[in-house]
């Protein structure tokens, strides 16, 4: 029989599935934030624009999927973090509205910015977009300022206009780049995108100097995203984490909370294991062979599966997925934040629907991937960016 938490605990898996394709996507935005750096004439850069151009809309579509999953099974989780700390999600947002804007009309007659100005948002998108989403997403692990008014959310449904909760800083939500913490996620985000990157363009682009030179740069972001994502893990795992009493529901600090969770869930360990080593063989394979291009497809597995199962970590096993430090209490976990049994439900049939969708999105991809891609093929193409 399919009970209400079992519902809850699928829709955080789904949300968390489409988190680890959300930043695995974010290669786009990686690639973005180099266009300076690795071309060095304009057709270099027109080439790596119209590479990522083509998959541009794959990530915007997986945020705004991401984004309206977490709003439908986990309302109070969208009130709470959107309307109080709006300056962070608003930041992400305008960011990747740029982007639209900059593949919409860089190369549009009659553009009187010029085409300079329009991959300066790109090149926005690109750091601003990755390292926002990483500070983010640490505030799962390090916790946030807010306090929820829980009978509130009780009279919510008679009075519609009731505030559930409140945001404890003034900040809302620029607060959390105070934690050197989430710095290490959102730089980890930001390098492991630039890799992804570097990753794609080995293995789509016909042009020697640029393969040549995105290889080498598989080395000069895989090794800072190595630093970086191996600080935020061990610090989280041996820090304190948001435990919750299962018979009380109180909310707790309990040391080595998250190290808890891995080893209390082996198959999420062994599956987190298992991703790190996939994206660490793509990086490494490609530094060292110069003759191997696969690269991305073992790191981009190996991100998806990491992202994945850090994600079930953060809310999965008796644990607040968005805690509050400046009231425990008002901690959010995936049973006093979650839709209705009913909505669960009702969304869990439409469901079913997504494994046909990501194979339309697989067969889209290989359609538009037929070959690699060369410099002549812009000057045939009438929809070149």
């Amino acid at each position: 029989m399919i009970t209400y938490e079992f519902l809850q605990n699928y829709w955080w898996f789904i949300v968390s599935l489409l988190g680890g394709l959300l930043v695995f996507l974010l290669f786009v935005q990686g690639g973005q934030s180099m266009l300076n750096s690795l071309s060095k004439t304009e057709d270099e850069k027109k080439l790596l624009v119209n590479a990522l151009g083509r998959k541009w809309e794959y990530t915007f579509t997986t945020l705004v999927t991401f984004g309206g999953a977490f709003f439908a099974s986990f309302p109070v989780f969208y009130a709470t973090s959107f309307g109080g700390a709006y300056w962070v999600w608003m930041l992400l947002l305008f960011s990747f509205v740029l982007q639209a804007v900059s593949y919409e009309f860089q190369s549009k007659p009659g553009n009187i910015f010029g085409a300079k100005t329009y991959r300066n948002f790109l090149f926005f998108n690109g750091v601003v977009g990755t390292f926002v989403l990483g500070v983010a997403v640490a505030t799962f692990f390090t916790g946030s300022e807010f306090t929820i008014n829980k009978a509130n959310i009780v009279n919510f449904a008679t009075s519609g206009s009731v505030v559930m909760s409140g945001w404890d800083n003034p900040l809302h939500g620029l607060e959390a780049l105070g934690n050197f913490r989430n710095w290490c996620l959102g730089l980890a985000v930001l390098f492991l995108a630039r890799t992804l990157a570097s990753l794609f363009f080995v293995n789509r682009l016909d042009h020697d100097v640029l393969h040549e030179r995105s290889r080498k740069y598989v080395l000069y972001n895989g090794v800072p995203f190595v630093i970086f994502f191996l600080a935020f893990l061990i610090w989280t795992l041996l820090s304190k984490g948001y435990a919750v009493n299962p018979e009380t529901k109180e909310v707790f600090m309990e040391p080595y909370k998250y190290l808890h969770n891995f080893l209390e869930m082996p198959v999420v360990l062994v599956l987190f294991l298992l991703g790190v080593v996939a994206v660490l063989w793509g990086i490494i394979a490609t530094v060292l062979n110069k003759s191997y291009n696969k690269g991305v497809w073992f790191a981009g597995a190996g991100t998806v599966v990491t992202v994945t199962m850090l994600l079930l970590v953060a809310g999965y096993n008796n644990t607040s997925y968005y805690p509050s430090y400046t009231n425990l209490q008002s901690s959010l976990t995936l049973q006093n934040s979650s839709s209705s049994e009913f909505t669960l439900t009702a969304m869990s049939i439409v469901s079913i629907l997504v494994p046909f969708v990501l194979a339309y999105i697989i067969y889209a991809w290989r359609a538009l991937e037929g070959k690699k891609l060369h410099i002549d093929d812009l000057k045939e193409d009438g929809n070149a960016y």
